[in-house]
């Protein structure tokens, strides 16, 4: 592998032997090509991957989820109880232990705010010392150092008016602990002692349950998890076994699952189902297994379901449809809006599941991975007839705790009927980056972005007693369709209202933020304008 890429030039020689390695991911690439239909789709998703120049990304390849019993005539209906539950939303910490004050925060190469950042002139060839430090609570390029991982979970009680004495129902982590780190410096014991010291953190500041999703930066080499069926669960099936075991122990050492579900999550690629008391059931998948950066994902591309992660969240739903309980999903990659992160076949099959179980069970999604504030909307007949009477579920897309790359830093609160399991109202909070460099004897100030139905709820022509669901969400496009301002407050929401955000001010932009907010799936955002999707770096879409 190491020979082949450099022999190509598909990277420089240095890139080549650090990159294919036995110890990252050359050995995991070599089992790909092993086992791979390298002539049929398996071959089309690793070229495509490889180099897109050569190779266009492969479509939609048509998959059928197979159910156990089809949708039924008539659905029940429970009824709201009129109580409202506090739940917690946190994403993408990204700890960085690694972080260093005082070091390059404006880096020109690799990961920003460590001892071995550095900073080049234009030219890259003369250093230039240190030309913007690292504040002590973060900065824009750089991951999360323990000093903003407690000023925002300090934040928490006065804010939500949550605690350890006044706990909330229960928190929701939908992924990414790990910080964004060089796989030449990564490894097991740095992922395990990173989690250890997440939760410790998290356990000392936040009351209750926190149900966990594995992210792509939970794993090591980073963005990797091989299916069971690879070699029939024998070695290379269970080749991240050790992570599962790992981190549903810790769950489990917490009390937040039990001894059977502990169980469950490590069969499952740490993927599980649990009960509420209340009553919701909370199922947590490993989104991996359709991410585009997986290269195991390209096995058996034909089967979207190859790994089993699929049939075990149907069987899931399919329980709660027969008991008569309302879902909540949660992962960490979405599989909508513009960014290319999920492979059409997943993303295709989880919208299938997804139609087939809402609204009668699945009462809400939840996702991470993208750092940014979100939302993805799913219709019937697969999204082909987008209207507000078709509208289904919703996917919130929490916003990231880590600043990185030039967001602030925030999290959100969820205000929810514990009959229904309906969101009725979403707090986001946000702590502002760009003043952390002038903090001296104070910390960051955490505080409220906005309400969601204050902000959106009168354009949308909402009723204050109706829930924010899909509906709702669709009515907000329409009402961005109208009204160019509303279009704009989104775009500025999305990047938690940091100073680096462009602005979403040409026709294209606007046109694009609807329509990837109605596309909760890969082949439906790649039919939008593109270029608009993130507001990390400056748009490149073309104005119509």
């Amino acid at each position: 592998m190491v020979s082949l890429c450099k022999e190509t030039g598909f990277q420089t020689a240095a890139v080549c032997a650090e990159i294919y390695q036995a110890a990252t991911y050359g050995a995991p690439w070599t089992q790909v090509l092993s086992h791979a239909n390298v002539s049929g789709l398996d071959g089309q998703y690793i070229c495509a991957f490889l180099s897109p120049t050569f190779c266009p990304q492969p479509g939609v390849v048509p998959f059928k989820v197979q159910f156990p019993k089809p949708r039924p005539n008539e659905t029940r209906t429970l009824s709201r109880s009129g109580e409202r539950a506090k739940v917690l939303h946190l994403s993408d910490l990204h700890l960085d232990t690694r972080y260093k004050t005082g070091s390059e925060a404006n880096c020109t190469a690799g990961v920003c705010c460590r001892v071995s950042s550095t900073h080049f002139t234009k030219i890259r060839t003369a250093h230039t010392g240190i030309s913007q430090p690292a504040p002590l609570f973060g900065s824009y390029k750089c991951d999360s150092p323990y000093y903003l991982a407690l000023a925002a979970l300090q934040s928490v009680e006065p804010l939500a008016g949550v605690s350890v004495k006044n706990p909330p129902a229960f928190t929701l982590y939908t992924g990414d602990l790990v910080a964004h780190e060089p796989e030449s410096t990564n490894g097991r014991e740095y992922v395990e002692a990173t989690e250890v010291a997440v939760w410790e953190i998290f356990k000392a500041y936040i009351g209750g349950p926190i149900y966990a999703a594995l992210g792509n930066h939970d794993s090591v080499p980073t963005n990797l998890e091989s299916p069971h069926p690879i070699d029939n669960n024998g070695p290379l099936g269970q080749q991240f076994s050790w992570h599962y075991d790992h981190i549903s122990k810790l769950w489990e050492h917490y009390g937040w699952i039990d001894n059977l579900t502990q169980s469950q999550a490590s069969l499952h690629y740490g993927g599980y189902s649990v009960v509420h008391p209340l009553g919701l059931k909370i199922i947590t998948i490993n989104t991996d297994f359709y991410y585009r950066a997986n290269i195991f994902a390209f096995l058996h591309a034909d089967n979207p379901d190859y790994s089993g992660v699929f049939s075990f969240l149907v069987d899931e739903l399919q329980k709660a449809e027969d008991e008569g309980q309302r879902v909540w999903i949660m992962g960490h990659v979405p599989t909508g809006w513009q960014g290319p992160n999920a492979l059409p076949g997943g993303s295709d099959a989880f919208y299938q599941i997804i139609e087939r179980y809402s609204p009668h069970v699945i009462a809400n999604v939840f996702f991470g991975h993208t750092h940014e504030d979100q939302v993805s909307i799913y219709y019937r007949n697969n999204g082909t007839s987008q209207t507000s009477s078709n509208a289904l579920t919703t996917a919130w897309i929490g916003p990231s705790l880590t600043p990185l790359s030039n967001l602030n830093s925030g999290y959100r609160l969820y205000e929810v009927d514990t009959g229904t399991w309906e969101v009725f109202e979403a707090y986001t909070f946000y702590s502002d980056v760009n003043s952390f460099p002038a903090l001296n004897d104070t910390g960051p100030v955490f505080k409220l972005e906005y309400s969601t139905r204050e902000a959106y709820g009168s354009a949308a022509d909402w009723p204050e007693c109706e829930p924010l669901n899909a509906t709702f969400w669709h009515l907000v496009t329409e009402a961005m369709e109208k009204d160019r301002k509303l279009v704009s407050l989104f775009n500025t929401y999305q990047g938690k209202s940091s100073v680096r955000s462009p602005n979403c001010t040409s026709e294209a932009c606007a046109v694009a933020k609807i329509c990837y907010m109605r596309s909760g799936s890969t082949a439906l955002r790649r039919a939008c304008p593109q270029g608009f999707g993130s507001v990390q770096s400056p748009y490149t879409g073309v104005n119509f």
